[in-house]
């Protein structure tokens, strides 16, 4: 019976003694040893011991580590968990009893028990690969992040089905040819001004241009609300724009000025999240987000210790020395996968590093050889292409993303996620019309997928399809999916609550800025410089630009008969209000500056009006603001809305007055024009307009930098 049992724990007869009683000696010996592996967790931690020399002899061996685990280790599994743990320790040393009943042993695991004289030369071996496990697990306990450094750490994973690239080469054409434009970096439109409903592009461009400075701002969340293209690098937000797939971003932290506020307390008016009772779809999808990528392939696995330690160099930021280590085994192993991913991934950090654009270009390269090579882990296609995507994006290559993003799509047409991905792709080189085709295909395939409600309803409200938005905006925000906690979202809801003159719209707004979306309630911009003092309405003294405004009071008839004129003949110049900011009525502008560009051609016009504001680079050199006359004529209503950014603060110079009927609210202030006179406000703070009056009425609006921004600040933060 002793026998018996022994033969269940793994054990050989010769390893009994007399005066043991109910286990052997050679059990013992196992149980400690392998509890004593274990501990040297602590030293590994603490990075006491090096592991490189156990790696380098290790690499030798071409065992299948899972196979160790479960087969060698498995034989002293007595509670039937599949692995050997302190629960197993306690049946072994009879502190408890078996709760499964011992299984009959099967021929394959018949096969790993070893003969009893070779029982010493096995367990020295398992050791080896014990210590090789225990380094890979720490590795990714130490490197663990929410994106897929946390699980590409873990190079050593169980095999995966090699996905062959069908015919790449056979489709990619017919992508290009519907994606025909060049693809040149900045190929874009000005963004518009309060812009709350285009989308293209929705962020600011980013790429490692040389005149560039570190970003002096945190982009709360960008509005998918225009493009906004200048060499200029602000937060990334890429990430918080398309869906959370699991790739391995590179993140540069803001510092800490320049990071948004978060209360830890939400509104308790709107509950956003999912209920406690979820569908077994949403458990099926969240057991998939969990599964860990499969990177290795057959081949991979026989050089795992090598590619395991230029990775180690790369998670240590040792990035020229990891380049230089995955270039090798590149060039050794030209048809390993992961060392090429390996290097791209590396490039991407030394781009990172250097600011080099150049160098990204390259990274981007390196990510579509990849997919190239024959038999590829379908993982690591994915993350792949969703990373070159990425890249795309960052240098403003928006039309090389999206055939990257098709590549995605057709590669793996069962994965929504890549659709929601592709849906953004669209918008953001402004084809709304594709982009709902896209959001409709996913809410088909997955009514419940909130990514998609929350675009798809962005979409209609951009359609001016108000009431048919809200229902997909606040279903997305409450379904607490990822990517869908987004500034944007909470400020196009609330909009089309206001417009549609339902009060709930503050809620949305309260806890948009519980979440540390928006600066206040009433300040609701997006692209923001943090610690710049806030507050609806401005005196000329405490702007420091009392010079601007003495001067623009004092020739405000100038200014004024020079608007005039070229309302009386060339009244083309003035141009229709497009950004549906008006309930109703007729509301026109006539730009002389904008982002920080003079228009010559405008200025030809209003020729002294110019020559006055070139005197002063607060306005003129304010590249998030603009110049410009503002007629309005009676009947109109502009709808509550905010600018784009707290980084300016906005002048209104009174030309042509009626006496009555025309006012402005900022916050919970309402004040009136008059003819000569400035009102300054800051317009991130929302702010209506009306005009009751019998006439039009036309003003002179005057944007400059807000006064706490420093020089460096006014030179480099991007264009709006």
């Amino acid at each position: 019976m002793a026998d018996d049992t022994e033969t269940k724990h793994g054990g050989g007869k010769n390893g009994k003694k007399e005066g043991l009683s109910g286990s052997s000696f050679f059990t013992w010996f196992m149980v400690i040893a392998l509890l004593g592996v274990w501990t040297s967790v602590a030293v590994v931690w603490f990075e006491l011991v090096d592991y490189e020399e156990v790696l380098a002899k290790a690499k030798d061996f071409r065992y299948n580590l899972s196979e160790v685990l479960q087969g060698k280790l498995g034989i002293y599994d007595a509670d039937g968990d599949g692995d050997f743990d302190v629960e197993d320790a306690k049946v072994l040393l009879g502190l408890k009893e078996r709760s499964v009943p011992a299984q009959p042993t099967s021929p394959e695991s018949e096969e790993s028990v070893q003969p009893a004289e070779n029982v010493e030369s096995v367990h020295k071996m398992a050791d080896i690969e014990v210590e090789e496990e225990i380094q890979s697990v720490l590795h990714e306990a130490l490197h663990s992040q929410p994106d897929a450094d946390s699980m590409v750490d873990d190079v050593g994973a169980v095999e995966s089905e090699s996905y062959e690239i069908p015919a790449l080469d056979d489709y990619v054409p017919d992508l290009e040819e519907r994606i025909s434009d060049p693809d040149t970096p900045g190929d874009s439109e000005v963004m518009p001004e309060d812009a709350v409903e285009h989308y293209a592009e929705d962020r600011v461009h980013e790429d490692y241009s040389e005149d560039q400075e570190p970003k002096h701002e945190k982009q709360t969340e960008a509005q998918y609300t225009g493009e906004i293209n200048e060499d200029f690098d602000i937060a990334k937000d890429l990430s918080e724009v398309e869906s959370k797939q699991t790739e391995d971003d590179v993140v540069i932290e803001p510092e800490e000025s320049e990071k948004p506020v978060k209360a830890e307390d939400y509104s308790n008016d709107v509950q956003v999240g999912k209920s406690e009772k979820e569908t077994e779809q949403d458990k099926t999808e969240k057991a998939k987000k969990k599964k860990k990528p499969k990177l290795l392939n057959k081949f991979d696995k026989t050089i795992k210790a090598e590619l395991d330690a230029a990775e180690k160099l790369r998670k240590k930021g040792k990035v020229e020395e990891a380049l230089r280590a995955f270039e090798a085994l590149v060039n050794q192993y030209p048809q390993s996968p992961r060392a090429r991913y390996g290097k791209a991934q590396s490039e991407d950090d030394l781009a990172e590093k250097m600011r080099s654009n150049e160098m990204l270009q390259q990274a981007i390269n390196t990510y579509d050889e990849v997919v190239s090579l024959p038999n590829v882990p379908s993982d690591l296609i994915k993350l792949s292409l969703k990373r070159e995507a990425d890249r795309q994006q960052f240098l403003g290559r928006m039309r090389g993303s999206l055939v990257t993003l098709q590549k995605l799509v057709q590669l793996f047409p069962s994965e929504t996620s890549f659709k929601n991905d592709l849906g953004v792709g669209y918008l953001l080189i402004g084809d709304n019309s594709n982009a709902k085709k896209v959001y409709e295909e996913v809410l088909s395939l997955a009514p419940n997928d909130g990514f998609a409600k929350v675009h798809y309803g962005f979409i209609l409200k951009a359609e001016n399809k108000i009431a048919e938005s809200i229902p997909y905006l606040q279903e997305g925000l409450e379904s607490g999916d990822p990517g869908t906690d987004d500034g944007r979202f909470y400020f196009h809801l609330g909009d089309a609550l206001q417009r549609m003159g339902d009060k709930e719209a503050y809620k949305w707004y309260e806890l948009g800025y519980q979440r540390g979306h928006f600066a206040s309630v009433w300040q609701r911009s997006l692209y923001n410089v943090k610690g710049l003092k806030a507050q609806p309405w401005w005196t000329a003294r405490e702007t420091g630009y009392s010079e601007l405004v003495k001067s623009l009071e004092k020739n405000w008839k100038l200014i004024r008969d020079e608007g005039l004129a070229v309302m009386d003949k060339k009244r083309s110049l003035f141009l229709p209000e497009d950004e549906n900011l008006r309930e109703k009525g007729d509301w026109s502008q006539f730009t002389l500056w904008q982002q920080g560009r003079k228009n010559e051609n405008a200025c030809k016009s209003v020729p002294k009006t110019c020559a006055l504001l070139e005197r002063f680079p607060e306005a003129t050199g304010c590249r998030r603001g603009q110049i410009k006359y503002s007629i309005m004529h009676p009947g109109t209503h502009v709808w509550p809305h905010t600018g784009p950014t707290n980084c300016r603060l906005r002048m209104h110079l009174g030309l042509v007055i009626p006496k009555e009927g025309c006012r402005i609210r900022c916050a919970q202030e309402y004040r009136d024009w008059e003819e000569g006179k400035v009102l300054i406000f800051d317009d991130s703070f929302e702010h209506e307009v009306w005009q009751d009056a019998e006439s039009y009425r036309l003003i002179f609006i005057v944007d400059v930098w807000h006064p706490e921004l420093t020089a460096q600040q006014r030179r480099t933060l991007p264009a709006i």
